[in-house]
């Protein structure tokens, strides 16, 4: 019998975990409802903790070669402290609350290219199990999808997202990594940048959006743009004219530039590097017309999961992304 609970404890024969998440897409800063439903294994075990971790892959580009990685972003803590018999079926009901800077995994029901996960932990007698693993689709809040839809309308093209890990200085950002959406120009500013990238950092009572001309370095340019913060609110979502609006800022971060491009003769301009840390290739190549139209290589849900797992899968199991649990 104490062989029968050794193994247990290490995994041999110890309770089975199965995550199931509500369907539908969550909200930065909404809630994730579903239930962790327990199966006891060969012996009886008092279940510690229950604890689920919102984990999210991102590429990290060393000085030689592009390497994966994964972060978590949250970890909260929805039960334990009870005794599981063996081979009974115990069922825990949780409702948490994602951060509101959770990146986007979807617009108009297409994959973006970031990948999430929901991980599910199971802490048996001093032996953490990493247990269950289930994709999890974000989509926009009502603002940033606005934001997105006035790119389109005012003929940007997306070609991808991904995740970078490090900090934009001179934001609120509290997350260890943001979203980069990378936007295609239309014809009228092909000559003055290859591509637009976009950053929201959500927070409860509105909007940063960090707009910048790609990094391309020119004959007078070191290759990095100054920061360009906008605000929003998410109660102006029925703007009069979003389209101008964006239009607005584009056009300022567009002249601001094309100013740093053509310094005065005999200056040499050096830009403010806003963004620390690693940085990302794109993880979804593919160009769309418009922000309802699909991008080209989208992963079905079983692939992301797939995605996913591979890319934990040697996660050691001590990782905290720095927030408070949740009882």
């Amino acid at each position: 019998m104490v062989f029968k609970k050794l193994l247990g404890a290490l995994g041999v024969g110890g309770p089975s975990v199965d995550t199931v998440l509500e369907p539908g897409p969550a909200l930065p800063g909404g809630l994730v409802t579903g239930e962790v439903r327990l199966r006891g294994g060969g012996s009886d075990v008092t279940v510690d903790r229950i604890s689920l971790l919102l984990v999210a892959g991102v590429e990290m580009e060393g000085q030689d070669e592009e390497d994966e990685g994964t972060v978590v972003l949250e970890r909260f803590t929805v039960g334990g402290g009870f005794r599981l018999a063996e081979e009974a079926e115990h069922t825990v009901p949780f409702t948490v609350t994602l951060p509101w800077e959770t990146p986007i995994t979807e617009l108009h029901g297409q994959h973006l290219g970031p990948v999430l996960g929901i991980r599910t932990e199971l802490e048996v007698a001093g032996a953490r199990d990493k247990g269950d693993l289930d994709a999890l689709a974000v989509g926009p809040l009502p603002a940033q999808e606005a934001i997105l839809e006035a790119f389109g309308q005012l003929g940007y093209a997306f070609r991808s997202a991904d995740l970078e890990l490090g900090h934009i200085r001179g934001t609120g950002q509290q997350l260890p990594c943001y979203q980069e959406i990378e936007i295609l120009p239309p014809a009228g500013h092909a000559h003055a940048v290859n591509e637009i990238e976009v950053t929201f950092i959500a927070t409860p009572g509105g909007l940063e959006i960090v707009i910048e001309a790609d990094k391309r370095a020119g004959l007078f340019s070191d290759g990095h743009d100054t920061v360009h913060r906008f605000t929003a609110s998410h109660h102006a979502v029925p703007h009069p004219d979003w389209n101008a609006q964006v239009d607005a800022w584009l056009k300022e971060v567009i002249a601001g530039h094309e100013a740093r491009a053509t310094p005065p003769s005999g200056v040499e301009h050096h830009g403010d590097q806003h963004r620390s840390g690693p940085g990302t290739g794109a993880v979804v190549a593919g160009v769309a017309a418009g922000v309802a139209v699909g991008f080209v290589g989208g992963m079905v849900a079983a692939e992301v999961v797939d995605e996913i797992g591979d890319a934990f899968e040697d996660e050691e199991g001590d990782e905290d992304a720095g927030g408070d649990d949740e009882g």
